[in-house]
């Protein structure tokens, strides 16, 4: 790269990389602090909680006051965003957040101040030394886009955030590299341009060639990332990525002086230190010989069966769970015998106490589509087989688990809201605080041992066991009554022990609600035909194949002789809805939004779905069938399509509230925070759509209600999980 003296007064560009990580150090340090003070504040409420006080998670002293109304403010700006419809397209955007949008900001200002500090670039004669400062900028740049890219990073344990919360920083990180290179090497070309002799350079000086070629494999790498890319195909993009990031990494090398090549070797070391502790977790977790708990298995640990359900999805399950984990996170898992090397993450759908790892998978496409047919085989088999479980079980390969949340058990109320099979991440939230208040109550010390009428506590019952939750709200949105068979028997176990502990005098509460939508911001849901039938599976005689209706849509296959039937075939829908529409007019109930939840369970209405329009759950309609004749009597009678209020899939639960239409997360949310005395969360796992619904809900129920500005509302601590790549 030549020389790199700078004029008198300049500083130098080794000081200036040191400047920039001083800042991005000071970040991560602020970030650290926030992580260790929220630590500190889940141990003090839990303590409080011991000491039987009533509101545990509302802050009384003067510090926690002011630490609270911090929160709060910050959490309005960090949380809001814009959103704009667009009429012809039937289409919302929504902006990012604006604490995201904050990050990236100071991160490319920080960058575009260091670049031109004290140089001038109208100045021809500064081109060359705003060239130097450019690159040396952008090589300090590489260990922050590997740091941000590691499932195993420094940044994650420091600031208590998980990797794929991370992923987002790392391509915009990435994306302003990006921009400084293409800065770097721009005012190279513009003075070379000069006396025309950029050509000369690309063709004769190598350093020329290998920093160009760096450009390149970085502009690919950039558009690439894009989120049509990764939906498009994203094991493509994952071996792509890692290829072209080794090439670029190649290409830099060489490109740097000597003096430079340590922003080149930090990199290489965090990602080679990065993989080593996966493999040596992962060797750990799946070899019976490193594992104390799965010796006796014999060379693998994870012994997987696979179960179809309603919905093309796949119950996946391992009786002896090899690892530890908490609920609300994942693993990666991988089988090699029915899709090769082949990760990917799967949401643990179970609690440690059930004692097994269980994992529900909705089939796509690749090795999600292959795990549901090979349970549909296993399942045509049964008649055959007296041991299905073990004749058809599987070795898997697991890694992790990854995944952080703060503890919900310090917050007063817990709100949590789920589409689809986002229930996999809030069902084993609910439940892992139901059995903590069940762990309080079996340590309970009997009445008559106590010096007063007063319970007390056995000092068996460690602080740390306890819990500051006392209500539990919990929506689920679906497609289909069928998928309500996922969580059955975890709702029930759920209603159960509540009810339990209420009639011992506990006072804690959990209220439950289903949504049954046809809302196409959720997946769709095909319908299920086949010869044998099995309550709760999803039966089919055709196999899935792929469609353009979407990167997340599901298209089906065809039976010879039947005419397809599109979701998205709006005279039809107009058509069902005319003939036998279930809402006022002819319209659809499950379409609409239930603005007040009481309002609509305490109509004349039922409280079941009467929805008959659905049509998505129609799998096949004889092809003499035509439009204008069609209505729900040719409609294959054995389908699990609602027509005239026929009663669809497993029957709700007493306790469990089911409505027709999507719900208003705003009214939802408000009531929860209306009866809290501290602090509530509020957990969202869906579609894109329901994740900005509720985060901009949170956003003007906190403005609305002034958290912690002098009017006694309490804070709201928002964890949003959208379904995204």
């Amino acid at each position: 790269m030549g020389s790199v003296a700078m004029s008198e007064g300049v500083p130098s560009p080794f000081y200036l990389q040191k400047m920039y990580w001083a800042v991005i150090g000071a970040g991560i340090g602020c970030a650290t602090i926030v992580n260790l003070y929220n630590e500190f504040l889940y141990r003090q409420r839990i303590s409080v909680a011991s000491r039987h006080d009533r509101t545990p998670a509302r802050p009384k002293a003067l510090l926690p006051t002011a630490m609270a109304t911090t929160y709060a403010l910050a959490r309005e700006i960090a949380y809001v965003s814009c959103s704009l419809t667009i009429p012809r397209l039937a289409r919302r955007w929504t902006s990012p957040a604006l604490g995201r949008v904050l990050i990236v900001m100071a991160e490319l200002l920080l960058v575009l101040v260091l670049c031109f500090y004290k140089l001038n670039a109208r100045d021809q004669w500064q081109w060359e030394d705003i060239g130097y400062r450019t690159g040396f900028i952008a090589a300090a740049q590489l260990p922050l886009v590997v740091l941000l890219s590691g499932k195993r990073n420094l940044i994650g344990y420091l600031t208590g955030t998980s990797y794929e919360r991370l992923n987002w920083l790392h391509r915009w990180v990435s994306r302003v590299l990006f921009l400084t290179v293409t800065i770097h090497m721009g005012f190279w070309f513009v003075g070379w341009a000069r006396y025309d002799y950029i050509k000369v350079k690309l063709t004769t000086d190598p350093i020329t060639q290998r920093g160009f070629a760096a450009w390149c494999i970085l502009l690919w790498i950039v558009l690439s990332s894009s989120l049509p890319a990764r939906r498009w195909n994203y094991e493509f993009f994952l071996v792509q990525h890692i290829v072209t990031a080794i090439g670029f990494f190649a290409a830099v090398f060489l490109h740097l002086p000597t003096e430079v090549k340590a922003w080149i070797w930090l990199p290489i070391a965090l990602l080679v230190c990065d993989r080593m502790v996966r493999a040596l977790n992962t060797l750990r977790i799946n070899v019976s010989c490193l594992n104390p708990r799965t010796r006796e298995l014999g060379n693998m640990c994870s012994i997987a069966t696979f179960e179809p359900l309603a919905g093309d999805t796949t119950r996946i399950t391992i009786l002896e769970p090899p690892m530890d984990w908490t609920p609300g996170q994942h693993v990666f898992l991988t089988c090699h015998t029915l899709a090769p090397f082949q990760a990917h993450p799967f949401t643990i759908a179970s609690i440690p106490s059930d004692k097994r790892l269980e994992f529900l998978v909705k089939s796509k496409s690749g090795s999600t589509k292959r795990f549901l047919r090979h349970a549909e085989q296993s399942l045509s088999l049964s008649a055959s087989s007296n041991d299905l479980r073990h004749s058809h079980s599987k070795s898997i390969i697991l890694e992790g688990p990854y995944g952080r949340i703060r503890p919900l058990r310090q917050f007063d109320s817990v709100f949590l809201i789920a589409g689809s099979s986002g229930a996999t991440f809030t069902v084993p939230l609910m439940r892992d605080i139901v059995s903590c208040w069940k762990e309080l109550a079996t340590n309970r010390v009997k009445p008559a041992l106590c010096h007063s009428s007063a319970s007390v506590w056995s000092r068996s019952a460690y602080a740390s066991d306890w819990a500051a939750t006392r209500y539990i709200r919990s929506v689920w949105v679906i497609k289909s009554r069928t998928q309500y068979e996922w969580f059955r028997s975890s709702l029930a176990t759920v209603e159960n022990d509540v009810r339990s502990l209420n009639d011992q005098g506990y006072s804690f509460n959990v209220e439950m609600s289903i949504y049954i939508t046809c809302d196409h911001d959720l997946k769709i849901q095909s319908a299920v035909k086949g010869q044998q039938k099995t309550p709760g599976y999803a039966h089919r005689e055709v196999k899935p194949t792929t469609v353009g209706q979407g990167p997340l849509e599901e298209n089906q296959g065809w039976e010879k002789g039947a005419v397809p039937i599109k979701s998205s075939s709006s005279a039809l829908r107009s058509h069902l809805n005319t003939v036998t529409g279930c809402g006022l007019d002819g319209t659809c109930c499950c379409r609409e939004t239930v603005e007040h939840e009481e309002v609509a369970l305490g109509s004349n209405q039922q409280r079941r779905c009467s929805c008959n329009c659905d049509i998505d759950e129609i799998k096949f309609v004889p092809q003499t069938a035509s439009l204008s004749k069609l209505s729900a009597s040719s409609i294959d009678a054995s389908s699990q399509t609602c027509f005239r209020e026929k009663n669809v899939g497993p029957p709700f639960d007493s306790k469990i509230a089911q409505l027709s239409g999507r719900p208003q997360p705003r009214n939802l949310i408000r009531k929860t925070l209306e009866q809290a005395l501290g602090e509530s969360a509020v957990v969202v796992c869906g579609p894109q759509g329901l994740v900005d619904d509720v985060r901009q809900s949170v956003v003007a129920l906190s403005d609305e209600r002034a958290v912690h500005k002098g009017s006694g509302a309490q804070g709201i601590y928002l964890h949003a999980e959208s379904f995204e790549y």
